[in-house]
């Protein structure tokens, strides 16, 4: 799964989180993962920065943070220039999928880790 760079936004060091399993799943897939979180620390080898981070060749953000809260993400988000956005459960976001629309990059409400589970990533 080479070039499919993935920054994992709303990232949890909780184990139970959904987004604390993506990360683990995406490295499982061999998936290079970066992540920005409300606290710092590692999860999986991965470090969870807690400030935007001006990353390199992002081709997918995957987002764990509510609708609300997607708000302050959205310059950083359009400034990567991502190839796509994934809306997982509950970030579903009409707002902002119209931004990305504008800026030519794609968006899917879908679940990562069902994506990853079923090699649809």
């Amino acid at each position: 799964m080479k070039g499919k760079k993935t920054l994992v936004v709303g990232a949890s060091l909780n184990p139970n989180r959904y987004s604390n399993i993506a990360i683990k799943r995406l490295k499982d897939k061999g998936i290079e993962t970066a992540a920005i979180g409300l606290r710092e620390g590692k999860a999986f080898n991965v470090v969870i920065d807690t400030d935007r981070k001006n990353f390199e060749d992002i081709n997918t953000v995957t987002l764990y943070l509510n609708k609300k809260r997607q708000e302050e993400y959205y310059d950083y988000i359009l400034g990567l220039k991502p190839k796509r956005v994934i809306f997982n459960p509950g970030t579903e976001n009409t707002e902002f999928v119209k931004l990305l629309k504008e800026n030519k990059i794609d968006s899917e409400i879908a679940c990562t880790l069902v994506l990853l589970s079923t090699n649809q990533y």
